[in-house]
């Protein structure tokens, strides 16, 4: 007779967090650039071709580190962040506190900082958000329930606050598992480091033979 078999882990889905307006604007960068650097290979003369590949080289890194690479993954074991120029990844272990004041962060237990640039703060949006929180306040003590508003804490919550609220609550729930212990490591992106400094190099070389 066979014995039971034991009952699977369950699963646990990867959420991401990324700026929209971000990407958005990387993309309208993105193109107007390549329209000008490639417009100004086509069309100019001496050595404005080669000065022109110059800035693109050193631009498109840029303009992709700071609008399309940012993001955070977080997972039930640990917490990826990817910002302009390194990767972070904290097991939940390792993560003391994550926050959101002027910008998001999220702090290791040996005393590390690290912001979350794919999860930008907007004063506008925590503005509106504490308005309608007061707003479905004085509703719901006039009449004893609002029949219009979610009276949910994390539905009165600005997104990038209840994104870090979120983030929390994993790292709270997955700091005992034992998947999520060990140090936190860093990686430098090399990929977008390495051509922008060939780029702003060339150029100033460009400049100084021109």
């Amino acid at each position: 007779m066979t014995s039971p078999m034991p009952p699977a882990e369950p699963a646990y889905a990867d959420r991401t967090y990324r700026s929209a307006p971000g990407i958005a604007g990387g993309a309208l960068l993105l193109a107007l650039a390549l329209w000008l650097g490639i417009d100004a290979v086509v069309q100019g003369a001496g050595n404005a071709p080669w000065l022109s590949l110059a800035v693109l080289l050193w631009l498109v890194p840029l303009i992709v580190a700071f609008s399309f690479r940012p993001v955070v993954l977080a997972s039930a074991d640990r917490m990826l962040v990817r910002n302009p120029f390194r990767t972070i990844t904290l097991p939940w272990a390792s993560v003391a506190d994550v926050r959101a004041g002027y910008s998001s962060e999220v702090f290791d237990r040996s005393g590390g900082k690290y912001q979350l640039w794919a999860i930008p703060v907007s004063l506008r949006q925590r503005k509106r958000a504490a308005r309608r929180q007061s707003r479905d306040a004085a509703v719901d003590g006039q009449s004893g329930v609002s029949v219009t508003a979610d009276v949910t804490d994390r539905a009165r919550m600005a997104p990038t606050d209840q994104s870090i609220r979120d983030l929390r609550d994993l790292a709270e729930e997955g700091a005992s598992r034992q998947g999520a212990q060990g140090p936190v490591s860093i990686r430098w992106a090399y990929e977008i480091i390495a051509p922008a400094v060939a780029g702003a190099v060339l150029f100033v070389v460009l400049l100084v033979i021109g």
